[in-house]
């Protein structure tokens, strides 16, 4: 990903007010290791519910607001991340929607979807398996997962800013 200055990642929002975009709590941009990202996520550590994904989008960086859900999943069970696509314990996934862009979202209208609780998929599609004789190279593997990633996150911001 190509890294993203505060005021870059405040005009990229596509679903939210002027005020709420001025009361979005930053990331610690200075720790971001931009190589190893397909899109910036983080939770507001002042209202929890909230998270914030951005990415690069058609030569231009998008963002989104996101909301989680109160709903929480059985535990004891597994889920997965629609962006990344591991599988992991229930309570570490959860259930996010996004007001769509414009004046659908002011209606009320929204998209949701699974995505990793603390919105880490760049992290975790960088947890490989072990080398296997008959798999791909780990770097081989390591490029579909990241261009899945991005692909996925890209269909999101897509279903967000369309409003049909």
């Amino acid at each position: 990903m190509q890294p993203l200055s505060p005021v870059e990642i405040r005009a990229s929002f596509v679903n939210a007010s002027h005020g709420e975009i001025e009361r979005i709590s930053l990331p610690g941009l200075h720790e971001v290791i931009w190589e190893d990202r397909e899109y910036l996520g983080w939770r507001d550590p002042k209202a929890r519910q909230r998270g914030y994904l951005v990415h690069w989008f058609q030569e231009r960086p998008i963002g989104v607001v996101l909301l989680a859900s109160d709903f929480a999943l059985r535990s004891g069970i597994s889920a997965m991340c629609a962006l990344c696509r591991i599988t992991q314990p229930s309570d570490q996934v959860t259930l996010f929607s996004a007001a769509r862009a414009g004046q659908a979202g002011r209606d009320g209208n929204t998209v949701g979807t699974y995505i990793c609780d603390d919105l880490a998929c760049s992290h975790m599609i960088r947890v490989l398996p072990p080398p296997h004789p008959m798999q791909i190279s780990r770097e081989e593997l390591l490029a579909q997962r990241a261009a899945m990633l991005s692909e996925r996150a890209q269909a999101f911001t897509t279903d967000v800013i369309n409003r049909a």
